[in-house]
């Protein structure tokens, strides 16, 4: 029989055993709440990040295709001046020089060789005119007996980039001419604005009228003409400068053998390509229209102020 010693003892340890396990639950509990209260909301992520729009840098590009959208605005006639730095005298033509053409390649409008002035685009502006005289200009064409010519306003003249181009003119009473750019037509002649030469004008309105509202465009005409290259005058193996007369199409850029390469020219605003230290003078040279076509032409001299005929032009577009 147990004593009432051994019984009371008993009693004791049963206490401590249900103390020990209440106190383990509990400590299991405490625990396990911690654990759950550190872990990340994930239903409340997702909400937040649903509800949030996610924001990007992106940038939308857009092609532009050319189409211009010059236009004038009433202003004074200006009068295109020749530009007196570069002789205008037209040397003897000499049938000396050779070339060869590459293929016809027709660029896109996003191509390096096109201008503000575009094949396929019409540009509407007014017609004004002065008086040519022997037909010269800052293009430095040289004198002419056709004087069915025109002035480019300056923004449009780009730099004599203009210089050569056939332009087909239409006037709101339905008349048109053709006439090709020779010159340049200063401030504050507008973008879009053309200034004939009298005789041209003429044959759209009378003179007395004095401006009148027009269309045009860009035309690659039929001709029987062909290249010629002019070394402008003072020019020598250590300095030149080089000009294409008698092109079909404007002409965008012009190159000269460098090497085994080719070295682009910059152009000057009285339409010569310049080689400041001399390199390429006399020897090949290579003209790029608008619509990339290219030309070598080799054979041509190192005379200065002569126009050597190439026998080749651009293809018709």
């Amino acid at each position: 029989m147990k004593t009432a010693r051994q019984a009371a003892r008993q009693r004791r340890q049963r206490r401590r055993l249900v103390l020990s396990a209440t106190l383990a639950v509990t400590i299991v509990g405490v625990l396990a709440y911690v654990v759950l209260g550190s872990l990340p909301d994930r239903k409340a992520e997702a909400g937040h990040a649903a509800a949030t729009p996610f924001a990007t840098n992106q940038v939308r590009t857009t092609t532009t295709t050319g189409t211009p959208s010059a236009s004038a605005t009433p202003s004074a006639t200006g009068k295109p001046k020749p530009k007196p730095s570069a002789s205008t005298k037209t040397g003897a033509a000499r049938p000396s020089a050779t070339a060869t053409s590459q293929p016809p390649r027709r660029a896109s409008t996003t191509s390096v060789s096109a201008g503000r002035i575009r094949p396929n685009s019409t540009y509407t502006g007014v017609a004004t005119a002065y008086e040519a005289a022997d037909g010269n200009g800052a293009c430095l064409f040289g004198p002419s007996d056709d004087l069915m010519i025109a002035a480019m306003n300056t923004t449009d003249y780009e730099t004599s980039r203009a210089c050569g181009a056939y332009v087909l003119v239409r006037a709101a009473n339905g008349k048109s001419i053709t006439v090709r750019i020779t010159n340049e037509c200063p401030l504050p002649c507008a973008p879009g604005q053309l200034d004939l030469s009298q005789q041209a004008f003429a044959k759209l309105a009378d003179l007395k009228v004095g401006r009148i509202p027009i269309t045009w465009q860009l035309l690659s005409p039929s001709t029987t003409e062909t290249i010629s290259i002019r070394y402008k005058a003072g020019s020598s193996p250590h300095w030149c400068g080089i000009q294409a007369i008698g092109h079909r199409n404007p002409v965008a850029r012009l190159e000269v053998r460098a090497g085994s390469g080719w070295r682009q020219l910059p152009r000057t605003e009285y339409n010569y390509f310049i080689s400041d230290d001399g390199t390429g003078c006399g020897g090949s040279i290579r003209v790029t229209d608008i619509y990339g076509e290219q030309l070598t032409l080799t054979g041509i001299a190192l005379r200065p102020n002569v126009a050597q005929p190439t026998g080749v032009q651009f293809a018709r577009h």
